[in-house]
């Protein structure tokens, strides 16, 4: 039975961003929410920190690398909601700290399996629903390292980068179809994997962002703008929220 109510699906649901994404989307009106993510702990605590929401909602683990695992975050969906509106593609891996010639091969495959091929098995998984509607928005998680340089991650920056251009040729693909595809770029926020870094190395980070470092908080409010219609006349952006770090 078709929903009237809008349907999310949120790919990388757990983790920092990804909690903060999920209880934002799921204090919107009228609102259904699917969430993955690989790791069934991860899914465990963003269903806890949901606890008490006006609607339940349906969580399915899933490897982003993998798109038969997509495509069933998608079927559920729409099993269980009759549509999909949005799906957020915001699974990512960073890469390890070196410079290129000290890389392995394994490193670049690893960002680009979960990176790249990521984002691309989400859109693959959510057109086929979306062109039927005629209607619906997808937005991708890159980077502002995908519009600068960082030493020492090349990995990380350059399948950023394709996440910023994927966004763009899907958005040429698909509009006619009525799918808005959009990315979010952000700077550094603060999470878990600040936790052991020195208080030295936190405030160098922080001083590259003129408004200082983040939090998931401060990023979510543009995935809600992509994901409503508000943004009705936005694809192929790449929208910064960064405190900054791009300006100078």
């Amino acid at each position: 039975m078709e929903s009237a109510r809008r349907v999310i699906a949120i790919l990388g649901a757990g983790g920092t961003l990804g909690t903060a994404l999920s209880r934002k989307l799921a204090a919107e009106p009228e609102t259904d929410l699917v969430l993955s993510d690989v790791s069934e702990d991860a899914l465990a605590q963003v269903s806890a920190a949901l606890e008490g929401a006006a609607w339940p909602s349906l969580t399915v683990r899933a490897d982003v690398s993998d798109f038969a695992q997509v495509e069933n975050v998608v079927k559920h969906a729409v099993d269980r909601f009759g549509r999909l509106d949005v799906l957020i593609s915001n699974a990512g891996v960073l890469s390890p700290n070196g410079r290129i010639h000290n890389l392995a091969a394994e490193d670049w495959e690893r960002a680009f399996r979960i990176n790249v091929l990521g984002p691309v098995n989400g859109i693959r998984a959510a057109v086929p629903v979306m062109r039927a509607q005629h209607s619906g928005s997808i937005i991708l998680t890159a980077s502002v390292s995908g519009l600068t340089a960082w030493s020492h991650a090349a990995p990380y920056c350059v399948t950023k980068a394709g996440v910023v251009h994927l966004a763009k040729v899907a958005a040429v693909e698909y509009a006619r179809d009525g799918i808005r595809v959009n990315c979010v770029c952000p700077g550094t926020f603060l999470s878990a994997m600040h936790t052991d870094l020195p208080a030295a190395a936190v405030d160098a980070i922080a001083a590259k962002h003129p408004l200082g470092l983040g939090s998931a908080d401060d990023l979510v409010g543009a995935y809600s703008y992509l994901a409503s219609d508000a943004s009705r006349w936005t694809t192929g952006s790449a929208v910064v929220v960064d405190g900054g770090y791009a300006a100078p």
